[in-house]
């Protein structure tokens, strides 16, 4: 049953207040998951995200082999997976094209059996997202790759090797893949031009702390010596907390709150936002482990405008450029959105300018936007996890009733977002169609 969310704005108005916890990173957790398959023993995650992208990677680890198994009650945010004695290696299609996430699986499940199958994988439609690096970078592991079908089919005979990658461009699912994968590879790998995000030195802390050898996880530079299976022995992997929920709680208070304690996040993570929010003009608390949004005694009228340049991290995050966009058809002047990392993301904002938003798209790359315009409530259909979002934020700033469809795409991202939003006065009901 296709579910829809429907909500009633608040018309520019300044409401919001209480707290919000952000929850554990989905694009940490869903790594750690496939890192299972790197393990002689039990892996326990914590702080895992009630979310349907865990859904599925747990749908895809167990039909591959790998017993997982949820908590009960106060411990339901924890995971137990074990790879079992039989491991399969061919990647369950219908899985693994329903999210994007699945392609990580790829390194482990390689270095571990040495060969896979897998489809081209899935997720939301935001662009081309070509997997040239992953396969280039299989073949520079001795391992030899054809395409039959619309499937991969990946073979190390003699197992992965050690050697060096250098990434075109820098991509944090490519990163990530080749860092497992080298930790059971023979020899010494160097990755170059790694993505820098906090959750692939999150997973490299975590993997040397139970055997691997890895060094530079964090930086552009990233040194693995291959070895045998690793060994939890007992330790956990904490989740760290989900910077994009963070910034996308962050930009929601700067619009309408009164007062939001945002709690549980890690304000380093968010820098490059946090800078833009102050810079416009927005009151912040920035406390160790929380953010607290103070709205009002300002309008969103006395906010300025600045441009956006989206950039890997440190720089402003792409995953944030829509909800950002809906900012700043609020604030007072003229702000350029350039999307640099993926083609074709800002097509949703057709449907801001029907809201009445003042957008003009330049290219497929490029929007200017001219504000303060007043929104008005309409039907949406969610096209991805962060537009979704950015149309739920859009939704309770507008004027009159706003519907979103299709609301899985935000469920992926996003747990329980409605009760969430509930609690902190969002008038918001999630129904099904």
């Amino acid at each position: 049953m296709k579910e829809k969310f429907i909500i009633q704005g608040l018309g520019g108005e300044k409401a919001l207040s209480g707290e919000i916890s952000v929850n554990g990173a989905k694009n940490a957790v869903l790594k750690a998951m496939a890192a299972s398959l790197l393990f002689a023993d039990e892996v326990v995650l914590k702080n895992v995200p009630d979310i349907e992208d865990v859904a599925r990677m747990e749908e895809l680890l167990t039909a591959l082999g790998v017993q997982v198994e949820t908590g009960k009650n106060k411990d339901k945010d924890t995971r137990k997976l074990k790879c079992g004695k039989n491991i399969l290696s061919d990647m369950p299609t219908e899985i693994s094209k329903r999210f994007r996430a699945s392609i990580v699986v790829s390194g482990p499940l390689l270095a571990r059996l040495g060969k896979i199958s897998f489809p081209h994988p899935g997720g939301c439609v935001i662009g081309a997202r070509p997997i040239d690096l992953f396969l280039e970078g299989f073949q520079k592991m001795g391992a030899t790759v054809q395409e039959k079908d619309g499937a991969y089919f990946v073979e190390a005979k003699d197992g992965l090797k050690g050697t060096e990658i250098f990434f075109r461009n820098q991509s944090v699912g490519a990163t990530e893949t080749f860092m497992m994968a080298a930790v059971l590879a023979k020899g010494k790998t160097t990755l170059k031009n790694c993505a820098m995000e906090p959750e692939i030195a999150s997973l490299a802390e975590f993997l040397v702390s139970c055997g691997a050898k890895i060094k530079g996880a964090g930086t552009t530079t990233i040194e693995i010596i291959g070895g045998g299976k690793l060994r939890a022995k007992g330790k956990a992997y904490h989740t760290l907390p989900d910077r994009l929920e963070t910034g996308s709680f962050l930009i929601l208070g700067a619009l309408a709150a009164k007062d939001l304690l945002i709690k549980n996040c890690e304000p380093e993570h968010v820098s490059a936002l946090l800078e833009m929010l102050q810079y416009s003009g927005v009151k912040l608390e920035i406390g160790k482990k929380s953010i607290r949004v103070l709205g009002g005694d300002f309008s969103n009228a006395d906010l300025r405008a600045f441009n956006v340049k989206t950039h890997e991290y440190p720089g402003f995050s792409t995953d944030l450029q829509s909800p950002m966009v809906v900012f700043l058809t609020q604030v007072a002047g003229e702000s350029l959105v350039f999307e640099t990392i993926f083609e074709g993301r800002l097509n949703y904002t057709a449907e801001l300018a029907r809201m009445g938003a003042d957008i003009t798209m330049w290219d497929a790359n490029r929007v200017m936007i001219k504000g303060p315009t007043p929104l008005k409530g309409r039907e949406l259909e969610s096209p991805d996890i962060r537009t979704g979002y950015a149309f739920v934020i859009a939704g309770i700033i507008a004027r009159g009733e706003t519907v979103i469809h299709n609301v899985y795409y935000i469920d992926r991202g996003y747990a329980t977002i409605e009760k969430r939003l509930q609690n902190i006065g969002v008038q918001i009901t999630r129904v099904g169609a």
